[in-house]
This record gives C-alpha cells, sequence and structure tokens, in this order.
C-alpha cells in the first residue's frame, strides 16, 4: 500500500486520467474531489461492496432458475425412452 500525505487543494494521480484532491480537511474528516471517465465507477467501500452482493445474489437466482427449468441430459434421455 502506497500512503501519501496531502494537504487541502493538493491532489493525487492515479494512471493517466484519474485525479483525487484535498478538498477538505475538518478534524477526523476528510473530503474528496474525485475526477475520473465516465467509464471508471467510483464507489464508497460500503456501496461497492453492497454492489458486489447484489450481483452476487442474483446470479445465483438465475442459476437456481435454469437448474430448475433446464432438464437435465438424464431426464431427458428418460422422457424419450417413456414417448416410445
Amino acid at each position: 500500500m502506497l500512503v501519501l500525505s496531502r494537504q487541502k487543494d493538493e491532489s493525487i494521480i492515479i494512471g493517466d486520467d484519474v485525479e483525487i484532491i484535498i478538498v477538505d480537511v475538518r478534524g477526523d474528516k476528510v473530503r474528496l474531489g474525485i475526477t475520473a471517465p465516465k467509464n471508471i465507477s467510483v464507489h464508497r467501500r460500503e456501496v461497492y461492496e453492497a454492489i458486489q452482493r447484489e450481483k452476487k445474489e442474483k446470479a445465483q437466482k438465475e442459476t437456481t432458475k435454469d437448474e430448475v427449468t433446464e432438464p437435465k441430459p438424464a431426464e431427458e434421455e428418460e422422457k424419450k425412452q417413456q414417448e416410445q
């Protein structure tokens, strides 16, 4: 982990197109301004983690749904034999 010290109105550049600016410091709170291209998502950690949980839950529901609606190969074979 890189640890940097910055004062108000100073910034950090990440790559060629992300800038983090120290907007304000009040007690133990630091306000940051972030400039980044639209295609780069910027979230607070708790928001990011909530998004990841929702994606995982959605994927699990879709997998479960697919397992229920799609017949398994053994079931298909059994069905074909019963039809004959």
